[in-house]
């Protein structure tokens, strides 16, 4: 079995809601792709969980094998 990359890691934290890896590394991720900080309390509302979800959708399909 293969492991995760980081990136994969930070990939399926983001659209999941689940952390896999460091929290450091997603949370970077996160501000980079919203462009704004992010307090970890926002991660506990179900609305802003799914504008994550969304932006990172693109990249969970990505994961897929062909």
């Amino acid at each position: 079995m293969t492991k995760l990359t980081p990136e994969q890691c930070i990939i399926l934290t983001g659209f999941t809601g689940i952390l896999h890896g460091e929290f450091e590394g997603f949370h970077e991720d996160l501000e980079k792709r919203l462009g704004r900080d992010v307090q970890t309390s926002e991660l506990g509302y179900p609305e802003f969980i799914q504008e994550c979800r969304e932006l990172y959708e693109e990249d969970f399909n990505a994961l897929m094998p062909d």
